[in-house]
């Protein structure tokens, strides 16, 4: 459909959460000097000017990113904290991807993947003369048979789609194993909204059924589950995190909650299938 357009949502609170994990994530893992592959496989236009017409029409950002109060961020979640207060002066929020490029060294790689006709020129300009990246116009979910097992031998990949329509929660089981029976100790990252709570129990139940190893869910949710048309949250399935990353996630999902939804929100740290 592509009918989805990132900007005028980029920073909100759901972004915040999945930028949150990513950044823990990747600082983890870039504290061991081999390379890494990093894969976005919807990653969008990668910088949204906060002063755009969509930005502006819905904003997002106000109750997102704009509310969060970076000081008090946990320790582990300080460099989200200083990325985004960078970017915050030049009127920017950063997407996964330059997020991601941000944080990685000379001897990583990173292969981005946007398929919508708008979005996907932004991006390669975005990083045209970064030497360590590939932007592809093209559906991530189907890079992964080709890029993994990465010759780094160690990988990262982010699944952000836009859902636009059902099919996608079943792609995504589809994907996930696609990746994982190629690359079995890659960190996968899978972001998901929650508009239905069904298609999100459906969705696990595929993953504990196909007995992949060290699954956990963590959810920020603005308010309770409800059959009206919106996110009421915002979750990420997560693959092989690192080890630490579960323990400081049930630090960090509280003090989200009390600043981004302190009257009906509420978090989960959940292990799906054991290590």
């Amino acid at each position: 459909m592509l009918s989805y357009r990132h900007a005028f949502h980029a920073g909100n609170f759901a972004d915040v959460f999945k930028h949150l994990v990513l950044v823990r994530s990747l600082e983890y893992l870039l504290q061991k000097p081999g390379p890494l592959l990093y894969i976005d496989t919807h990653a969008g236009a990668g910088s949204y000017p906060l002063d755009s017409a969509m930005s502006r029409k819905t904003n997002e950002y106000a109750d997102g990113a704009g509310a969060l109060r970076l000081a008090e961020l946990p320790a582990d979640f300080a460099p989200y904290g200083k990325l985004i207060e960078r970017y915050r002066r030049r009127r920017i929020y950063p997407g996964s991807p330059l997020i991601a490029a941000d944080l990685l060294r000379e001897q990583d790689r990173l292969r981005l993947f946007e398929l919508h006709p708008t979005d996907y020129p932004k991006l390669a300009r975005l990083f045209a003369r970064d030497r360590r990246v590939r932007t592809e116009q093209g559906d991530g979910h189907h890079a992964l048979k080709s890029l993994l097992p990465a010759p780094q031998k160690r990988a990262l990949v982010l699944m952000d789609p836009a859902y636009e329509v059902k099919r996608e929660y079943q792609t995504v089981v589809e994907s996930l194993l696609a990746g994982y029976k190629r690359m079995a100790n890659a960190t996968f990252l899978l972001w998901y909204p929650v508009v239905q709570r069904d298609w999100i129990e459906r969705l696990i139940k595929q993953l504990r059924a196909a007995k992949l190893k060290d699954v956990w869910q963590f959810e920020l949710g603005m308010q309770a589950d409800n059959r009206e048309h919106g996110m009421t949250a915002s979750g990420i399935i997560a693959i092989n995190p690192p080890w630490v990353l579960p323990g400081q996630m049930g630090e960090l999902l509280p003090l989200l909650q009390q600043q981004l939804a302190p009257a009906r929100g509420f978090y989960l740290v959940r292990q799906i299938t054991p290590g």
